[in-house]
């Protein structure tokens, strides 16, 4: 039975990065996950950074990561293939339009560094884009990574900071035990641990009921779709006003198509099936606004959860009425932004006054 100052339940990008920064402040840290490290939303996602599908109230959160996403050599000390490229939010319709400018409004208030730009314009940024596009949000700091690589580098970071990484160990609950917290796994075993920070993603509901505290959260099954190797037909990265797509192109020619699609599954069984209907629609919207999309071929098709609050906005700090138990997830866009929630709630855990504001989880109790 080993003893430790934190166990972190829930490898992800947020998970991982609250052990290593605590471990990089001294404090004897474990993290456990059912699977590898990443592998599921961290590394499932299709790796975008990005603002302009940022909610406005998280984009400070963004802008932060961003940057710690762009030099990823010095802090997590391994590349995982960062690209800083131009992106742009579409719209195509007078509706679209509309949307498109309310919500660059929104953005800029909080400090997005996006500006809204002519079609033609656009099309200078990107020639590949059809001819119909009206306008579009135009901002420099986006970007992407090879998220399959994510879980990788972590794993490396937090071995050289002598964290403890446990993968493929599922944890079946968690007692509350005088002044520590005994974390029992399926296998029988048990670890102790003075303070515990639950980072489980979609099962962050399941994780908290250990505790007795009830905090909704919403799976969301979204649908990526990976094209064969084509020639450059895009050099940024694309969304749409509407927010149903986004599209970026690998250094290997392959092409990315998300944007929330969804598809069929649960938290239990995870991503089951693709619905044909939300496929064909995917597609045939990336097809739209590259045209020449039309040309390639589809080679895969995979799902990821994705967690939501009743708010859409994250759980981010103390687990109401337990000391020294934390929560950290459900953040939108939560790629973009995992690695510097991860530094704000280590933070809250060594004592320190956070950066920027957390999201108090207490708002969600039923």
């Amino acid at each position: 039975m080993e003893n430790y100052d934190v166990a972190v339940v829930g490898g992800g990008v947020m998970g991982c990065s609250t052990a290593l920064y605590l471990s990089r402040n001294q404090m004897r840290t474990i993290i456990i996950d059912s699977g590898a490290l990443c592998s599921e939303a961290s590394g499932t996602n299709a790796g975008t950074l990005t603002l302009n599908m940022t909610r406005a109230a998280l984009i400070p959160y963004a802008i932060k990561g961003w940057e710690l996403w762009n030099s990823t050599e010095k802090w997590l000390h391994s590349s995982i293939g960062t690209r800083k490229v131009n992106g742009l939010s579409l719209a195509f319709t007078e509706e679209e339009e509309e949307l498109l400018y309310d919500r660059v409004q929104a953005r800029q208030a909080m400090g997005a560094p996006i500006k809204l730009i002519s079609g033609k314009k656009a099309q200078r940024l990107e020639p590949g884009l059809n001819n119909s596009v009206r306008s579009a949000a135009w901002c420099a700091k986006d970007g992407f990574t090879s998220a399959y690589l994510t879980g990788h580098a972590f794993k490396r970071a937090l071995t050289q900071e002598n964290s403890a990484v446990m993968e493929y160990s599922k944890v079946k609950g968690i007692e509350n035990d005088k002044n520590n917290f005994k974390i029992y796994l399926e296998n029988n075993e048990h670890l102790i641990a003075k303070r515990i920070v639950l980072a489980g993603g979609v099962w962050l509901e399941d994780m908290l009921n250990w505790l007795n505290v009830k905090i909704p959260i919403k799976c969301l099954i979204n649908q990526l779709i990976i094209t064969e190797r084509m020639p450059q037909v895009m050099k940024t990265v694309l969304s749409i006003a509407n927010g149903l797509l986004s599209l970026k192109q690998f250094d290997n020619g392959t092409v990315m198509i998300g944007g929330g699609w969804q598809g069929l599954g649960d938290k239990e069984r995870g991503g089951v099936e693709a619905i044909p209907e939300n496929l064909k629609g995917n597609i045939r919207l990336a097809c739209h606004v590259i045209p020449e999309l039309c040309y390639g071929r589809m080679v895969r098709v995979w799902l990821g959860l994705e967690a939501e609050t009743a708010d859409a906005l994250p759980v981010i700090g103390n687990v109401p009425g337990i000391s020294n138990a934390y929560v950290i997830g459900s953040v939108h866009s939560g790629y973009t932004s995992g690695p510097y929630m991860g530094w704000l709630l280590s933070q809250f855990i060594m004592g320190q006054e956070t950066e920027m504001p957390l999201f108090d989880p207490s708002r969600l109790i039923n």
